[in-house]
């Protein structure tokens, strides 16, 4: 079962959205050298770091292991949901534990971001990955990214048939036929690009489409559950539901498919994880070099082993064999262009999709 990954919870977002409205370079494979790089070598063995992480608890298991075995630097997780880790972070200002946040989506690194709660990234860091993959300020660094996608039941008109674009999906062929997680704050990026691209009030007419035709569902392995199940005919998603589903059904019980949005369309969204150093951390040396490993050969070759199937962004490190090329798809989306989330909710809400 793979229900330790936590779902994002829309009132969570509600809530964040309420308050807000030198280590070594990490392309190489030395990722061990930044426990000792910084403030003229230094040693930073034996320092513990507190990393509040809204990304899949395995893979961040997985990864704060080998930075602890690389590094001799400890890491105290706190996992949970990322706008509610987002919340607590401001709640608790000045006072956070918090040495480093690692996020599923921008909007809840952009909300701390507009709060000054982040520090700069160090720039070996932030040039392991490709530019436009972090934060326009260098506040957070990318770390991996994801595809929002079309899960559709097999052999069904969703499958057969598929939507042409996201905005197909409220037209009245679609009623009943189609399952939906407004909760999610994977949802949210899609919702903001559809305001970007069509406007608020075809935004707001989309949403209000989606309600009528859609069954609601609590998160994306719900929905993904509901349409191999036949429950619904198919539902949006981010790509990688669809991976562990099969994984944990066995391909041979999973009775979906995943089918990909043209290339512009606003369901085409290529969005990332990223991860920030707390202004406030204690540790400021040290979550540095938690951020710089990430962004290393070695942690990008565990994420892309990793039952998350998520892509890797550093050059030259291939995701799962499954996964289609990124550029196939389209391009990753600008973190600042995803804002904070803020007009995504009040449509959520404004359209009763959330309360």
């Amino acid at each position: 079962m793979l229900r330790t990954f936590r779902p994002a919870i829309g009132l969570a977002l509600g809530t964040v959205c309420a308050l807000a409205l030198t280590a070594c370079g990490g392309s190489g494979d030395n990722a061990g050298d930044s426990a000792s790089a910084a403030q003229g070598g230094a040693s930073l063995k034996g320092q513990t770091i507190t990393v509040y992480s809204g990304q899949h608890e395995q893979t961040v298991k997985a990864l704060a292991a080998d930075f602890e075995k690389r590094t001799g630097i400890k890491v105290k997780l706190r996992s949970g949901d990322e706008a509610e880790l987002a919340n607590q972070i401001l709640q608790e200002g000045p006072a956070s534990p918090a040495d480093v946040f690692y996020a599923e989506n921008p909007p809840a690194l952009t909300t701390l971001e507009e709060k000054g709660l982040l520090a700069p990234v160090r720039p070996g860091t932030l040039k392991s990955v490709p530019a436009g993959d972090s934060s326009p300020k260098g506040d957070w660094a990318g770390v991996s990214a994801r595809t929002a996608a079309f899960i559709a039941a097999e052999g069904k008109g969703a499958d057969t048939a598929p939507p042409a674009s996201v905005r197909d999906l409220a037209k009245p062929e679609w009623k009943g036929r189609l399952g939906i997680a407004p909760g999610e704050t994977d949802f949210a990026p899609v919702v903001t690009r559809m305001i970007k691209t069509d406007g608020e009030d075809a935004a707001r007419k989309w949403l209000a489409g989606l309600k009528a035709n859609a069954r609601t569902y609590d998160s994306n392995e719900d929905l993904s559950a509901a349409v191999n199940k036949g429950e619904v005919e198919g539902g949006v998603i981010d790509h990688y539901y669809f991976y562990r589903l099969r994984d944990e059904q066995t391909a041979a019980r999973t009775h979906a498919k995943l089918h990909y949005f043209a290339k512009g369309d606003p369901g085409a969204l290529i969005d990332v994880s990223g991860a920030a150093a707390l202004k406030n951390g204690k540790h400021q040396q040290a979550a540095q070099a938690f951020l710089a490993y990430l962004d290393s050969v070695p942690a990008q070759q565990v994420i892309a082993g990793s039952e998350s199937y998520e892509y890797p962004l550093v050059p030259g490190v291939k995701g799962k064999k499954e996964l289609p090329e990124l550029a196939t798809i389209g391009t990753v989306a600008n973190g600042a262009g995803l804002g904070d989330g803020k007009d995504a909710l009040r449509l959520l809400q404004d359209t009763g999709l959330l309360p």
